[in-house]
């Protein structure tokens, strides 16, 4: 292995090294936190580096091992905690003025079972403030750049999560998706990003945006990777009470199962609308390339996309404008413009718009559910558009119309929030300049291991993951 290709190893190879001890949990978490100090400033993807625990937790990590207690494949893998998860003893901001020097006394449960796991927490990740956002220009922490492209958004809100992956600025990252937070900027960044099913994953530590359509995921290099994080992370936990006590399979069971006999719906309408060409080509290609591995690739009739948006942002408006109430009302010269504007939107919503969503959402739901009796996934891009410039506003399509930043990019991740169903974007290809596209996959609930399944078939038959951003060492 050459030096250069260390800091892009995928997890699953990092791990295998380490457990053979041909690397040393040491030596890796040095070589990340020399790569967070040359490159971080420039790229703004973290808030906080903490490179004394991390040291310490590698040291200790590399004892175990030696020792034969080898805790599984995150034992001794340096990553990073997107800064809204709770870490006892080092700040949390949530990316804000107002918690700057909030100071946890204890792990947000997902951190929790990651330290359990024998992870080396890196640092915390830059995001959008409070997470209502799609771009990471934060007005505090600074704007998040793109590894592929500086003058382009890494995404958001979990842009930092991503920024530090794509850069091999560590292993994997931990992101939280309200509105398509974390494979939405997979998708700008050219990673794996996978949002588990509503309760899946305890929420608990982690700052709220919306409670009804908040989940917790991983960022990774590969899909293996994604599933082996997310075996850490599942599970029932009483302090989350949308957390499922439903049993947690193996992850990693049928990822080479392959995808032939499986049948996999491509919706007909809202997802291939106003996007751009190189976007619908790539994806429609994706497809091609499912069918040749054997799948059924079929077009599929839902009429009711638009209102899943519509619905989920209701909700999200409405709940986060209920978590910042006294914030907004107190303190609102601490919130930037943007998002100050955004819980001010909220706070003008009735109690008859939140609950004719929430029954909206029932509805749509059951009827989403019943797309799956015709197929196992659906398919879907990711995002419309490759990475907008860090100065865009709006986007203006072919049609003449116009949508700004935060909606075009979220538009066909934001439906399956409000569902709660899994889903995951893979690299599917780049454009002419060089910038990633990402294809999405949608499941029934907790049907994971198929979501995993059909996505790493695709990895596999095809090189988009191997590709690097044009870094220097």
């Amino acid at each position: 292995m050459q030096e250069q290709d260390l800091p892009f190893l995928p997890l699953a190879a990092l791990a295998r090294a380490l457990q053979q001890r041909a690397l040393s949990p040491l030596e890796v978490t040095r070589l990340y936190l020399d790569r967070i100090a040359r490159h971080a400033p420039d790229l703004r993807a973290f808030i906080t580096v903490t490179a004394e625990e991390a040291l310490a937790a590698a040291a200790a990590a590399e004892q175990e091992i030696a020792t034969g207690h080898y805790r599984g494949p995150l034992h001794g893998v340096p990553i990073a905690i997107k800064d809204l998860f709770w870490t006892a003893g080092v700040r949390t901001t949530a990316g804000s003025r107002i918690l700057a020097d909030f100071v946890p006394s204890e792990d947000a449960t997902a951190v929790e079972r990651l330290r359990a796991a024998g992870a080396v927490l890196l640092g915390k990740t830059n995001l959008e403030e409070f997470a209502f956002g799609a771009t990471t220009i934060n007005p505090h922490y600074g704007a998040c750049r793109n590894p592929w492209d500086r003058e382009r958004i890494a995404g958001g809100s979990s842009g930092g999560s991503a920024a530090a992956v794509a850069a091999g600025l560590c292993t994997a990252a931990l992101g939280s998706d309200t509105g398509g937070s974390i494979r939405q900027p997979a998708a700008l960044c050219g990673l794996v990003g996978l949002k588990p099913t509503y309760g899946r994953v305890s929420r608990y530590g982690a700052v709220p945006l919306s409670w009804a359509q908040d989940h917790v995921g991983p960022l990774t290099r590969t899909v293996r990777d994604a599933a082996l994080f997310l075996q850490v992370l599942a599970g029932p936990d009483g302090r989350d009470p949308a957390c499922t006590s439903a049993p947690v399979p193996d992850y990693t069971a049928t990822l080479d199962a392959g995808v032939r006999g499986l049948c996999v719906g491509v919706p007909r309408e809202f997802f291939f609308e106003r996007l751009a060409p190189e976007v619908e080509r790539a994806v429609r290609a994706a497809a091609e390339v499912l069918a040749g591995l054997g799948a059924r690739v079929e077009p599929l009739p839902f009429p009711h996309w638009p209102a899943t948006v519509a619905a989920g942002a209701t909700i999200l408006f409405a709940e986060a404008a209920a978590y910042h109430a006294e914030w907004i009302r107190t303190r609102p010269q601490d919130y930037g413009a943007a998002v100050r504007t955004r819980v001010r939107v909220g706070t003008t919503l009735l109690a008859l718009d939140y609950l004719q969503a929430q029954r909206a959402r029932a509805v749509l739901v059951r009827e989403a559910r019943a797309l799956f009796l015709r197929c196992d996934v659906l398919l879907t891009p990711t995002v419309p558009l490759p990475a907008p410039r860090q100065d865009a506003d709006l986007i203006t399509w072919p049609d003449g119309s116009h949508e700004d930043i935060r909606g075009a990019t979220l538009r066909f991740t934001r439906p399956f929030n409000l569902l709660g169903f899994p889903a995951i974007s893979v690299p599917c290809g780049f454009t002419p300049d060089g910038l990633p596209i990402g294809l999405q996959l949608v499941g029934r609930p907790f049907d994971e291991p198929t979501v995993l399944r059909v996505a790493a078939a695709y990895e596999a038959a095809t090189a988009w993951a191997r590709r690097r951003p044009p870094l220097t060492p």
